[in-house]
């Protein structure tokens, strides 16, 4: 047993609760922390109380725990270094350096990166001055799209259908520091036309395992209305991405970056998301993530049969080559249920219904974000309550996405909390993808 592995888990949301249901599946595991966690986390995992980007704190029980493998969640905590600083203590890590975490990190750095490497995606101008931002939208086609440079919550996006709203964008980002310094420059591209989806690379720098493709939505209200959130669900594999968009994604993103990366003595080492736009079986990469998608992560890896802590570690120690991946061929769907008024201001502390009876569902699972642990005295049955915007993912494997949704839905209108929304439209687009084929 003493050569089996202690992991920690960076992070609170729902891909971290996913995340570490997966890891704890491996026989190479003995124990998990999450940090912070959530109180779904504690059901397999011991939870932490250090936030996500208290990276020095990270490290020091990192170093007293003796934990064999470190894997970071959110994008935070990789922007700020958590890889280097652990990295130099001899401690393995899965994610990229603090330099390459700058693929998120900073919008203008990744589409240099695009640019350098031939890498397909929107035109683009970058502005560090208001006053310069706004004459190019004068002359510019409509609609387009303001970004504000750094990290934002995935809020710092824009899209303007007029110059006068793209120059209300400028302003709320750029004058009105919205965003904070991340609105210090921002860039200003075409708005692509198309159908989106997103595809994840495993890689040690050299070598790459795709994940299954997954689509997103990331409006509060049914049909992609209303405004962006972390996102409401997701599906896996989405139908947009067929076997041509699949292997020019690999051969026209992955490949060029990686290797690219890679021949300058910067290789990459982690998980890759590219967020594409895919029109006539081309695909265009919106923005990369250097970390697992959320929720793209609560359908993607409940397909995965192979082990993923194996994996991680075959990353950290550069010998990917030697691995391949098993996926489970049926179609994964979930459905995130949130707190009333999110993303905007909701109230926290309601008591979710509903778990038990879920819990006992085939191929049905629920994944725990805005959640947190409640105890009654009276009752040794553990109950929630909720602590976030998103709270929960409740998610379901089945042959088709017709059936994945029926079932998530059913499972869905067993639990209960006040106030609480959810899309019933998950899995609609693929539906409609599939009819055109």
């Amino acid at each position: 047993m003493d050569n089996k592995l202690k992991i920690l888990v960076v992070g609170s949301g729902g891909r971290e609760h996913c995340l570490a249901w997966k890891i704890a599946q491996s026989p190479l595991v003995d124990k998990i922390y999450c940090a912070p966690g959530n109180g779904g986390t504690s059901l397999v995992a011991e939870n932490i109380d250090i936030e996500a980007s208290d990276v020095d704190s990270l490290l020091e029980f990192a170093l007293k725990e003796r934990i064999g493998l470190t894997v970071v969640g959110p994008e935070a905590p990789l922007v700020l270094g958590i890889v280097d600083k652990f990295n130099s203590k001899g401690l393995k890590v899965f994610g990229p350096d603090k330099e390459l975490a700058l693929l998120e990190g900073s919008k203008i750095f990744s589409k240099k990166i695009m640019e350098k490497f031939r890498i397909p995606t929107a035109a683009f101008e970058i502005f560090d001055d208001c006053r310069a931002a706004y004459e190019y939208v004068k002359s510019a086609s409509m609609p387009i799209v303001i970004k504000a440079d750094g990290l934002a919550a995935g809020k710092g996006v824009i899209i303007a259908a007029s110059v006068d709203e793209a120059k209300q964008a400028i302003d709320l980002i750029m004058v009105k520091k919205k965003f904070g310094a991340s609105g210090d420059r921002v860039i200003i591209e075409e708005c692509l036309e198309g159908e989106e989806a997103s595809m994840l690379v495993i890689t040690d720098g050299k070598n790459i395992l795709p994940l299954a493709s997954s689509q997103d939505h990331k409006r509060v209200l049914d049909g992609d209305c209303g405004p962006n959130t972390g996102g409401m669900g997701a599906y896996s594999p989405a139908p947009i991405v067929n076997d041509i968009v699949y292997k020019r994604t690999i051969d026209k993103v992955f490949k060029p970056l990686i290797a690219g990366l890679n021949n300058e003595g910067r290789p990459y080492r982690g998980v890759l998301y590219a967020g594409l736009m895919i029109k006539d079986d081309e695909p265009l990469v919106l923005e990369f993530n250097v970390r697992f998608g959320d929720p793209e992560t609560q359908a993607v890896l409940p397909k995965l049969n192979s082990d993923l802590a194996e994996v991680m570690l075959a990353v950290s120690e550069g010998r990917l080559q030697t691995t391949e991946l098993d996926w489970d061929s049926r179609t994964c769907l979930c459905v995130v249920l949130a707190s009333g008024g999110y993303p905007g201001s909701y109230d926290k502390g309601k008591e979710i219904k509903g778990l038990s009876a879920v819990k006992v569902l085939e191929d049905i699972y629920v994944f725990h974000a805005g959640t947190k642990q409640k105890t009654k005295n009276t009752n040794p049955d553990k109950e929630f309550i909720t602590n976030g915007g998103r709270v929960l993912g409740v998610v379901s494997l089945a042959k088709s996405i017709k059936e994945a949704q029926n079932k998530v839905y059913s499972a869905v209108e067993i639990i209960h909390f006040e106030n609480m929304h959810y899309r019933k439209d998950i899995g609609d687009k693929a539906l409609i993808t599939r009819d055109s084929d």
